[in-house]
């Protein structure tokens, strides 16, 4: 029997249902989990126990897998995620916004048309100076945003040594 064991501290509940949904003082995420290849959860005293008969290779990858998501959403709705990113220019000096659930980049490489990154699901950007922090209680949410506000910003059909204008990421929440 091969099993994977994530804590439940205090403050956080877990419910086990279709869906699996965690609860602390930041809000609460829900997720449905792929259980067809012979994986229980289960909650025992204070912990969620992810365990399967089989000890296959691909089922021991899912068990570590589905304990590393909950151990996110656990750590998400307890502290949250900070991802950091710095605004970079050289000459013309890059203008970032946020619109609803747009990041506007304005005046990129003297660009006319601003540059549009999406805000996925309900991360929040803020723009104070230089910096851009992206932060949630979704790690995918958080980091797909990030991602996104760096990737419209990719220089294409310029040499990248020497034009190194744009956002870029300098600083992710740490693992443990």
């Amino acid at each position: 029997m091969y099993f994977k064991e994530v804590e439940i501290p205090e403050g956080v509940t877990v419910e086990l249902n279709d869906k699996v949904k965690v609860s602390g003082p930041k809000g609460s995420l829900e997720r449905s989990l792929d259980l067809s290849r012979d994986i229980k959860i289960e909650k025992l005293n204070g912990k969620i126990r992810i365990s399967s008969e089989k000890e296959r290779r691909k089922i021991k990858a899912l068990v570590g897998t589905i304990a590393a998501h909950l151990r996110n959403m656990i750590k998400g709705v307890k502290e949250g995620f900070t991802y950091k990113l710095k605004i970079v220019y050289s000459h013309f000096p890059i203008n970032v916004k946020v619109e609803g659930d747009k990041v506007l980049i304005q005046n990129f490489l003297g660009e006319r048309v601003p540059r549009v990154a999406r805000i996925v699901g309900s991360a929040k950007v803020e723009v104070k100076g230089q910096e851009v922090f992206v932060s949630g209680i979704d790690i995918e949410e958080v980091g797909q945003t990030a991602a996104n506000i760096e990737q419209a910003c990719r220089i294409k059909g310029r040499d990248r040594r020497v034009f190194q204008d744009g956002i870029y990421i300098t600083k992710k929440p740490k693992h443990k």
